[in-house]
């Protein structure tokens, strides 16, 4: 197909792609990948810096790359930093799929192989460990499931609503129009991320991540949905006057039938790349509210609440790799999603497709 052979052609949206599939791979097989559970703590290894990779013995032996057991001794009062003991006495060889905590694939075969680790009593912190001891690189790869599934959520409720209405407007038009546009143009007015802190500060404190995760998808999908049904319902006045909606409609299909099987389908090309570039907005807008505390709660993990870190100067200063990971991946994400996005805009361009 030729708008294929453009997307192909295009190096910034093929490395978008290509960042995405990473990102959702490593998601799905966060159990794996994980060399730890996200929520134990290891007993005194509270806010450890990335652990430190060696190759030879303190007496110049080579036993390839391998780490030591790590602890943190008191702080200094002048400068607030902690000093790391470290146990030269066993080190731990680095391998790949070690034996670790267990867990189930599909949920149904269990498992306890993990992707990289240690044999030994050493723990490899990646990107070091929080201030509860627990291992930060565990806790960015399950975080990212809430993280990336927030914006795949978010356009499986919204673009379906927004569709929708877009074409009931337009096909109908008259008194259903201006009822439904009128509608549309409220919602267009409200500002969305201050919907979404006020809502989300009113939410009883006794939800789950799990609820709250529901919850702050349907109100980002409630007020998102509006400016693309404004936009469909724009291209469905012009696609209802072509020759085929006109047969449907001489031959008695219902008009249903006909804004679903006939209007919208030609309406496609947009909504695939209005989704690209809405994704990212979901993940920021739960990155913003977690952030400030009103999104998923400690203990379970999300790229904004381990962001919320960032509010802390000290951390900012004493702990960076406790605030620079998850921000990267939010970067690179929505990066990722908008030379995706731009590219299938290119690559379905009618003027390129006509090259």
């Amino acid at each position: 197909m030729k708008w294929w052979q453009n997307l192909k052609n295009n190096p910034l949206a093929r490395l978008g792609a290509v960042l995405l599939l990473i990102l959702y791979g490593v998601a799905i097989a966060a159990d794996f990948i994980a060399p730890y559970d996200p929520y134990n703590s290891q007993l005194d290894g509270s806010l450890l810096p990335p652990t430190q990779i060696y190759l030879t013995t303190r007496d110049g032996r080579f036993i390839g790359p391998h780490v030591y057991p790590v602890t943190q001794g008191p702080v200094d009062v002048n400068t607030g930093d902690r000093k790391v003991i470290i146990d030269w006495k066993k080190p731990s060889p680095l391998s790949l799929f070690v034996k670790g905590d267990s867990y189930k694939i599909l949920g149904i075969i269990p498992f306890n192989r993990h992707l990289f680790g240690t044999n030994g009593e050493a723990r490899f912190h990646l990107v070091g460990t929080d201030e509860q001891a627990r291992d930060q690189f565990s806790r960015l790869v399950y975080g990212s499931r809430i993280s990336l599934s927030i914006g795949l959520v978010g356009i499986a409720i919204s673009f379906p609503l927004g569709m929708l209405v877009g074409g009931i407007s337009g096909y109908f038009g008259g008194w259903i129009d201006s009822v439904l546009m009128r509608f549309v143009e409220v919602l267009m007015t409200i500002p969305g991320i201050y919907l979404l802190v006020a809502l989300a500060s009113v939410l009883p404190p006794g939800l789950t991540s799990t609820q709250r995760f529901l919850l702050i998808v349907l109100i980002t999908s409630f007020i998102s949905w509006a400016s693309l049904a404004r936009v469909i319902r724009g291209q469905v006045l012009s696609i209802k006057q072509r020759e085929f909606v006109q047969a449907a409609r001489a031959m008695g299909a219902n008009p249903v039938y006909i804004i679903v099987r006939h209007v919208l389908p030609q309406t496609a090309t947009y909504v695939i790349i209005s989704a690209t570039l809405a994704i990212p907005g979901f993940i920021v807008a739960e990155s913003v509210l977690s952030l400030i505390g009103l999104g998923i709660q400690q203990p379970d993990a999300s790229w904004g609440n381990l962001l919320s870190l960032s509010t802390n100067a000290s951390i900012l200063v004493l702990q960076p790799w406790l605030v620079w990971p998850p921000a990267l991946l939010i970067i690179v994400t929505v990066l990722a999603f908008n030379l995706l996005g731009d590219g299938l805009r290119d690559a379905l361009d009618p003027r390129s497709l006509q090259r």
